[in-house]
């Protein structure tokens, strides 16, 4: 499995961004999928998830304002960022994990595979 995100860039404060990880690997229908942060001289921050069947799960800041989706079709997960503010800017990464069950949503940044991350910048 390959991950790699595309999207980031630099926004000002109240603007919008719209991440993409593109899946390259056989099943992506049994894989439940994440996206996690990390900001300078920080740890990695779990953001989002979404389960084999669809089901999503948000880190508290990023609720009403973030929506992550997948294209099955074409093997694409999204993150919609609305109403970015500065405290978003960090380098944001998409995962991957195995899932038998259909509605397993990660809800940590624990996963098996990675990609290597798009910058995102917010300016104030």
């Amino acid at each position: 499995v390959q991950l790699v995100e595309s999207g980031g860039g630099l926004v000002q404060a109240g603007g919008s961004l719209r991440l993409s990880c593109a899946f390259a690997g056989e099943k992506f229908d049994m894989y439940a999928m994440s996206w996690i942060r990390q900001a300078p001289g920080k740890g990695r921050e779990f953001v989002a998830s979404i389960s084999r069947n669809g089901g999503t799960y948000y880190l508290d800041s990023v609720k009403g304002r973030f929506t992550v989706s997948r294209d099955y079709d074409n093997n694409i997960m999204f993150l919609q960022m609305n109403s970015l503010n500065p405290e978003d800017t960090a380098l944001y990464y998409c995962g991957a994990r195995f899932s038998l069950p259909i509605d397993y949503l990660p809800r940590t940044a624990d996963m098996e595979y990675w990609g290597k991350g798009t910058q995102v910048t917010v300016s104030s």
